[in-house]
């Protein structure tokens, strides 16, 4: 919220690079937006025995966050609150101060949205990577437009739009190497190496690498043990990528 109790128009700022930097767009949404929506998927691996009736459904990945992002570009100068930033030249103060639809209000304001986050930027030879903002610089949501449909409904006796309803949905991303990155954190599915530690056991870093300590057994015959207790402090501990078929 502003100062005044009033709620900050939200924005969109694309940049070229995939690390989010690099020379910006800037597209200000005139209007709020009439709502937005996020989606969260996980993904499993469903496997049906045969003859049973039920399903084992083993987790796979958690799939990228969706948001999708409804707002109205308009030309009628008649919606209240409705400011589009756009260059206050001579030509441009005059068509908001007269009674007639300027014919070419939303054709330009749509174009200024569609080179912020669609088309392809002639630099890096794709559209470019967006973060979008909603009240007090509060960051809503960071990736790639995927999918854009447009409504145009009311028209100038031209036959020019007056008025589009957008819906756009981005995906969230993430460099390859923040991905990586990540990854090599947390994930089961890289070969990491550990060296014990006094009072650690075999167990505790099975649970902390894999989230499940029914994998100690494939971990201790990696490392050719023979027991999960008795393990001499400073040996160097391989932890495999999982045989995930081998646990229930």
């Amino acid at each position: 919220m502003a100062d005044n109790g009033k709620l900050e128009k939200a924005y969109i700022i694309s940049y070229p690079n995939r690390d989010f930097s690099g020379d910006t767009l800037r597209f200000d949404i005139p209007i709020n937006p009439e709502s937005y929506t996020k989606n969260y998927k996980i993904e499993y691996d469903v496997r049906r025995p045969s003859g049973g009736r039920g399903a084992d459904a083993r987790f796979k990945s958690t799939a990228p966050e969706q948001l999708k992002l409804d707002f109205i570009l308009d030309g009628t100068n008649t919606m209240e609150g409705y400011k589009f930033n756009e260059p206050l030249t001579d030509e441009v103060a005059s068509i908001k101060n007269r009674k007639v639809a300027d014919e070419d209000a939303v054709l330009n304001q749509l174009n200024n949205f569609l080179s912020t986050v669609y088309r392809h930027d002639r630099d890096i030879h794709r559209p470019r990577f967006v973060k979008i903002y909603w009240g007090e610089d509060r960051q809503l949501f960071k990736g790639i437009l995927t999918n854009l449909d447009l409504n145009y409904a009311l028209f100038h006796p031209s036959g020019k739009p007056l008025r589009v309803k957008i819906s756009a949905t981005f995906l969230d991303y993430v460099a390859q190497d923040q991905r990586e990155k990540e990854n090599n954190q947390r994930s089961p599915d890289i070969s990491r190496l550990k060296m014990l530690k006094a009072g650690e056991r075999l167990d505790q870093h099975v649970s902390d690498i894999y989230n499940n300590n029914k994998f100690l057994v494939q971990v201790a015959a990696a490392n050719n043990l023979t027991t999960f207790r008795r393990i001499q402090e400073g040996t160097q501990l391989r932890f495999p990528p999982l045989d995930k078929t081998e646990v229930a």
